[in-house]
C-alpha cells in the first residue's frame, strides 16, 4: 500500500455571514409587530372621533347636572310635567349622544330647547 503524499483538501471561498437572517415566521412575526399599532390607533381614533355634541341652532342649550339618584325618566318628569317622559327622555339620549338611558351623578346634560325654561 502506499500512501498519497503531498495531497491538500481543496475548499470553496466561504461567503461572508450576515449578522441578521430572518426566517419566513421571522419577517411574519416583524409584519404583525409593524402592523398591530396601526391598527390600534385607528380603532382609537374611530372610537374617539366620533364624539357626540350638543348643539342647537340658536346656539343656546340649557345644561342640567345629573345628581345622586336622579334617572332620565325623574329628569324628563321635572323639565317637562306635561309631556310623555318617553318622548323627552329619547330628546335628551339624541341631544347629547348616549348610548343608553343610563346617566351618573355629576354628569353634565345638554336639554333641547323644547324641554328647556
Amino acid at each position: 500500500m502506499t500512501a498519497i503524499t503531498g495531497f491538500t483538501a481543496y475548499s470553496a471561498p466561504r461567503a461572508p455571514r450576515s449578522r441578521l437572517r430572518l426566517t419566513t415566521r421571522g419577517r411574519r412575526v416583524l409584519l404583525v409587530l409593524a402592523t398591530v399599532p396601526l391598527i390600534v390607533a385607528a380603532l382609537v381614533y374611530a372610537l374617539n372621533g366620533g364624539g357626540a355634541t350638543a348643539t342647537d341652532s340658536s346656539g343656546s342649550l340649557e345644561y342640567v347636572t345629573v345628581l345622586p339618584g336622579d334617572s332620565l325618566w325623574s329628569i324628563a318628569e321635572q323639565l317637562a310635567p306635561r309631556s310623555d317622559p318617553r318622548d323627552v327622555i329619547d330628546a335628551i339620549v339624541d341631544a347629547n349622544g348616549l348610548t343608553d338611558e343610563s346617566v351618573r351623578a355629576g354628569e353634565r346634560l345638554a336639554i333641547p330647547a323644547a324641554y328647556g325654561d
